[in-house]
């Protein structure tokens, strides 16, 4: 009977170290799910905040008046000045795949721009207008 009773305790021992393994596991490729999303997440608000702070710089040059288009090479990423009708004008950033927009108007030798900020969509009816080439 002794023999029995040291059995089953064995097997009860056996039986809680696979549930703890599998437990173990579980929560091992949890965290790798979670730490890759951190990690994703991290490299968008990098990539964000990059094209952000060239669209700002872009929108502290001086830029040619009159020319349909005009692009420089910021430190972060490319911007471009495209002239539309009536005076209007539209900043865009571009910072690998990303693009946003600040729409202004241009003021004798100087551009003003939209105190609402910038667009992460394009403020245009025709798409192509929102391009850089």
């Amino acid at each position: 009977m002794n023999r029995q009773r040291g059995l089953s305790s064995l097997g009860l021992v056996l039986l809680l170290l696979i549930l703890g393994s599998m437990t173990l596991t579980g929560l091992g490729l949890e965290l790798d799910a979670f730490t890759h999303s951190v990690a994703s997440e991290s490299l968008t608000l990098q990539r964000q905040t990059a094209l952000q702070s060239a669209l700002e710089w872009g929108r502290v040059q001086q830029w040619q008046a009159g020319a349909p288009l005009e692009c420089r090479q910021a430190p972060q990423g490319q911007v471009c000045l495209r002239q539309l009708d009536k005076g209007r004008v539209v900043l865009i950033a571009q910072a690998g795949d990303t693009l946003l927009w600040r729409i202004g108007e241009q003021q004798k030798e100087q551009v003003r721009f939209s105190p609402h900020g910038w667009s992460d969509f394009c403020p245009l009816k025709e798409k192509t207008l929102c391009q850089i080439p």
